[in-house]
């Protein structure tokens, strides 16, 4: 990396600090008016954006459009909770006359903006987690600048996502400092970035290996950082023998849906299939053996992507655990769905069979036991999702697997499949390591924006200093 480009990063941080204290003391109805403005701002240029988007990424008009609609909706969401006060709510404890314990000083709990966020664009989302994205949106909406670092797989639309955004700001007379963006697919750009002093979080969506080197980078630093990491996901699936006898068809056909839209590359997409030994589980895996084979898929995102999906596959081609279910057809613009057969016992031993195949495939395993279902479960540690299909009634092996379900996943599903995430006050998108570098946090859904709010007690405040902090009990 040049030292041109250092410097660009450089500035773009200083600008955002620069405008840190003017954004955390923000009314709502500027901050809220900021977000409101955004939306339109990307409805205004959606078609233009969505022809852009799809150039760089193929993802289609549908797909796009859609996550543009999303992306809009979230914006607004997060003025609704300015407007609602929910940044700056505080907890008012009155002073108690009297001795401690039972006496005590007045306290305020308020919160504190932490400050300028670095936020790396996702590669599978140009819209809902890049520029103007959700980790965006509710950063701005607790009152902090934002640095978004554009992905290699859509920097023409980041930079003209960016261009859009610096309108609004111009027109609302707001600092462009509010919203910087900085180039560089290299890995020394976003640990300069991490490292920069001013920074004062870091939000992420990517792959294991990049995450984990940026969260070492932000826990390295003199004045350690929160970074708040999603890092990929195999989201096991669990089916018992119930519900395939009444169902299989149909949950074989929305499950080959679920694994091969957008090419596999969601980080909710179902990896790991756990069924009990059982005649309508062999029934289901040949249904959805004979859904998956046909489909035809859109080229993946980067070459990158392919190749790592492409050494996935190889792995488990070479592995005496695993073994293919059906033939592939012939690729088609992308590469053609996969399944596999891996031996439940070596899964749970062997870490490299729990790797995550970001694309069009998932794995079988076929469990003797709850006891091995639960097993397994345990041994993938973390993950995005878990779903549990057949859970209908209590009974100690469901409560048993629903227990370990709520141990290792941010969310559990007892219907449908775990592609596509509501933005909703209820929604958490965040695992146990390694789905998530802060699992009691959430990237989806409004409680996002309290990543970026630090708690701060007011004791015994004078009336001034409660209406600086906009303190709204």
């Amino acid at each position: 990396m040049s030292t041109t480009e250092f410097q660009l990063i450089d500035a773009a941080v200083e600008a955002a600090g620069a405008v840190a204290g003017f954004w955390a003391a923000s009314a709502p109805s500027v901050r809220s008016g900021l977000l409101r403005g955004l939306a339109s701002g990307l409805e205004q240029y959606q078609a233009a954006l969505v022809a852009l988007a799809d150039e760089e990424t193929g993802l289609g008009a549908g797909r796009l459009n859609g996550e543009v609609a999303r992306t809009a909706f979230q914006l607004r969401g997060f003025a609704d909770e300015v407007e609602a006060g929910v940044p700056y709510q505080t907890i008012d404890d009155q002073a108690a006359a009297g001795a401690p314990p039972v006496g005590r000083p007045r306290l305020t709990r308020t919160h504190e903006p932490l400050g300028p966020v670095a936020m790396f664009s996702a590669s599978n989302f140009p819209f809902a987690f890049s520029v103007l994205g959700g980790d965006t949106a509710s950063a701005l909406a607790a009152g902090c600048p934002v640095v978004v670092k554009t992905h290699s797989g859509h920097p023409r639309l980041s930079r003209a996502v960016h261009e859009v955004a610096q309108g609004v700001l111009d027109g609302m007379n707001l600092p462009g400092g509010l919203l910087g963006l900085v180039d560089g697919a290299s890995r020394a750009a976003g640990l300069h970035l991490v490292a920069h002093p001013q920074i004062a979080a870091v939000a992420f969506t990517g792959s294991y290996q990049g995450g984990t080197a940026l969260w070492k980078a932000a826990n390295e630093r003199r004045r350690p950082v929160p970074f708040f990491g999603e890092l990929g996901s195999i989201n096991p699936l669990i089916a018992l023998p119930g519900i395939l006898e009444r169902d299989s068809e149909a949950l074989a056909n929305t499950l080959a849906a679920s694994i091969t839209q957008g090419t596999g590359q969601f980080c909710t997409s179902p990896g790991v299939i756990v069924l009990l030994d059982h005649p309508a589980s062999d029934r289901f895996v040949a249904q959805l053996s004979a859904a998956l084979q046909p489909i035809k898929t859109h080229r993946m995102l980067t070459p990158g992507m392919r190749n790592g999906f492409d050494a996935g596959v190889a792995h488990l081609l070479a592995s005496d655990a695993a073994s293919q279910v059906f033939e592939p057809l012939a690729d088609s613009e992308g590469p053609a769905p996969r399944l596999f057969k891996v031996d439940a016992k070596a899964f749970i031993e062997d870490a490299n069979l729990r790797e995550e195949m970001f694309g069009p495939a998932a794995v079988v395993l076929t469990v003797e036991s709850i006891e091995q279902a639960t097993a397994v479960l345990h041994a993938i540690g973390g993950s995005l999702t878990a779903t549990l299909w057949g859970f209908e009634d209590a009974t100690d092996d469901t409560r048993a697997l629903l227990r370990a379900a709520r141990q290792i996943a941010g969310r559990v599903l007892f219907s449908g499949v775990p592609t596509g995430v509501a933005v909703t006050h209820a929604q958490q998108h965040g695992g146990p390591w390694p789905a998530s570098t802060q699992p009691q946090s959430t990237s989806v859904g409004y409680a996002a924006l309290q990543r970026y709010l630090r708690p701060v007690a007011l004791q015994d405040a004078p009336a001034w200093a409660l209406a600086q902090q906009g303190a709204q009990p």
